[in-house]
């Protein structure tokens, strides 16, 4: 059986940090080891890193990214887009549903586990989408092997929205898995879009995109979500909060293990506010958009203390053809998982958020929520999904390194402080300072419900 040992690195880890070693047999962590401690192995060591000076995280597990495979492999792959999550420490990914043809039935699901099987660096998941009329398929879906049911309670890219009350209610009461939630009213956003396309028509400033997906319309959807799971005892994560307003719907003062109710983050909210719609354009479009200065202070606020519970991305690529079209023509979305951990970082740089605090959210707390089996820590018996990092080597985001299919950033121009030099999935070093080894693939993360 293969071994391989880290050594001399300095490990976060469930909010501790120590110098110390790792010895990984298989696919496993056989044993961590203190620097104080005498190792003697007799066993054959196949593969040593050294990581002196290194830090030493769990793989980022992100829960929500858009890899576009099937149907829509102009913008991305699940194989551009795992390679890329790879080179950024990102070792384990739960993928959304409103790919061509969407995934809303048993057979669309299975075709992308198949993909992934055949062609992901990293380790995989996929979301089924729930619709108006598909929730007699919701009982059919294994929770020990699917992440979760994705509800669109506002329309995005490829339009599943779900807004029949009927439905929603059935979805809610009927379901024994967990449902993340995108929550946007819908009727708010078209009232707002008839307001500002009369006043502008097609021209329209991107910086309006905040005023008609607006605060009331996410405070409203995330409500009526927040009252559906408590009124049907249903295992909700809403995904995505962007605003100040929806954090009083949520609760810490409870660990977040026995939360019913949990929430996200995402890293474009707290790292970029409306003060740079004019200079980024449609590049920082999303949904739900990225609004006020005071909203992404808050939302830092409440991810340290604990009413946000989870870091993730949307990772959502376009091509830069199609988000340069004008504000109504320009889909919303942008390419992060790359860059996500090295952002992050920055904040911490930055005396934002602490190292222990980026490692909880990022990798405990997705595992914990979601009840990934044997991942998300470094622990014995654990899955050895890790990420090696120097934060003292300055690097330029730019084109020649960004490995989105789509080729474009919205941190182009910037300079990260923090670079990943390693990442090992499943025991295999797949990540090696810019190299790959493709030979062994990711797998199915599975789920202890």
């Amino acid at each position: 059986m293969k071994r391989t040992l880290i050594k001399n690195a300095r490990i976060v880890n469930e909010g501790k940090q120590y110098q110390g070693s790792v010895l990984i047999e298989g696919d496993k962590i056989k044993s961590i080891f203190d620097s104080y401690s005498n190792i003697n192995f007799s066993e054959t060591i196949h593969d040593v890193i050294d990581a002196e000076g290194l830090y030493l995280f769990p793989g980022v597990i992100d829960d929500q990214v858009h890899f576009r495979e099937p149907g829509l492999i102009h913008k991305a792959e699940i194989y551009t887009e795992a390679k890329a999550a790879i080179a950024g420490g990102v070792t384990s990914y739960m993928e959304m549903p409103n790919t061509n043809p969407q995934t809303t039935n048993l057979d669309a699901l299975n075709e992308k586990y198949e993909i992934a099987a055949e062609k992901s660096l990293a380790n995989y998941s996929f979301y089924f989408g729930a619709t108006n009329d598909n929730y007699a398929e919701l009982p059919k879906i294994n929770k020990k092997e699917v992440c979760g049911i994705k509800v669109f309670m506002g329309s995005s890219t490829g339009n599943m929205l779900v807004d029949n009350p009927e439905s929603l209610k059935r979805i809610f009461s009927e379901t024994d898995n967990l449902i993340a939630t995108h929550c946007e009213d819908e009727e708010t956003i078209q009232k707002n879009t008839k307001i500002y396309k009369e006043k502008y028509g097609e021209e329209l400033p991107i910086k309006y995109h905040p005023l008609i997906r607006s605060r009331e319309a996410c405070l409203k959807s995330s409500s009526l979500a927040v009252e559906l799971a408590t009124k049907y005892n249903t295992r909700l994560h809403v995904l995505h909060i962007s605003t100040k307003d929806e954090l009083s719907l949520f609760n810490n003062s409870i660990p977040r293990t026995n939360k019913k109710i949990t929430s996200e983050v995402c890293v474009h909210h707290l790292w970029f506010d409306e003060t740079r719609y004019d200079e980024l354009g449609t590049r920082i479009k999303w949904n739900p958009a990225v609004k006020s200065v005071e909203d992404r202070r808050a939302l830092l606020k409440a991810l340290i203390d604990g009413k946000l519970d989870v870091v993730a991305t949307d990772h959502a690529p376009h091509t830069l053809e199609e988000k340069q079209n004008s504000y109504f023509k320009a889909p919303s979305g942008g390419p992060l998982v790359q860059h996500s951990l090295p952002a992050m970082l920055e904040l911490h740089h930055k005396n934002k958020i602490s190292l222990e605090m980026v490692v909880d959210k990022m990798c405990h707390a997705p595992a914990d929520l979601y009840q990934i089996n044997k991942r998300g820590y470094i622990r014995e018996g654990y899955f050895a999904d890790l990420v090696i990092v120097d934060l003292n080597d300055l690097w330029l985001v730019e084109e020649p390194n960004i490995l989105y299919k789509c080729g474009w950033s919205p941190f182009e121009g910037i300079t990260f402080k923090s670079k990943v030099r390693y990442t090992l999935v499943n025991g295999n070093i797949v990540y090696n300072d810019g190299l790959f080894n493709e030979k062994e693939k990711g797998k199915k993360l599975l789920f202890d419900r």
